[in-house]
């Protein structure tokens, strides 16, 4: 039930994601439910075309359904949206923490290898926002220093690992959930980054 839930929740917070980038370029109703759409399916859509397994969306409408919602929420509430502060990241970070953990588990699930849950889990959490940026023409936040695709790797890397030692799978996920969000949420208050590659030859 509650990984359901976390995948629920990845799907609609990644749709709130694309909605608010479709908002601010002032598109029209079809092109923000596209965005919103593809931004909250992306990364699933990925996993499971890798994995092998049915597609998520195909085989359950209600992800479709709450894009559709999220859309048209987005787009009457949009301006009361803005004002909450940082929208857009703060939506992406409980995507990541909620995906990155989603990810994993269903690579678990059908009996993958350790490594390939947490790529799962990692690709499941950032792919969308990479789609999302992408048609918009913005700069991807994997590009940028703060962390990002660790806050992800770390959220999929602790959710393995506690399933390994055979933490309750309810506990795992919320452990590594909260592990996400917490470095997500550390870069985008505090300007979290792990060491970058320094430029050698210049030395």
């Amino acid at each position: 039930m509650l990984l359901q839930l976390l995948d629920y929740l990845g799907v609609a917070v990644f749709a709130v994601t694309g909605g608010i980038v479709a908002s601010r370029k002032q598109l029209d109703f079809i092109a923000l439910l596209f965005f919103a759409t593809v931004t909250g399916i992306g990364g699933g859509t990925l996993r499971d075309l890798l994995l092998g397994v049915p597609v998520f969306w195909v085989e359950n409408e209600t992800y479709l359904l709450v894009c559709l919602i999220v859309s048209v929420s987005v787009w009457v509430f949009a301006d009361r949206i803005e004002r909450l502060g940082k929208p857009l990241r703060w939506a992406d970070a409980v995507g990541i923490s909620a995906y990155s953990v989603m990810g994993a588990a269903k690579a678990m699930s059908v009996g993958d290898t350790t490594l390939v849950a947490i790529l799962m889990g990692v690709a499941t959490a950032t792919f969308g926002g990479v789609i999302r940026d992408t048609i918009a023409r913005e700069p991807s936040a994997i590009i940028k220093p703060e962390i990002y695709v660790s806050a992800a790797f770390a959220g999929a890397g602790s959710f393995v690992c506690l399933s390994l030692l055979g933490t309750p799978q309810i506990l795992a996920a919320l452990v590594a959930a909260t592990i996400a969000l917490v470095l997500r949420g550390g870069a985008i208050l505090r300007g979290w980054t792990l060491p970058g590659y320094g430029n050698k030859a210049g030395n």
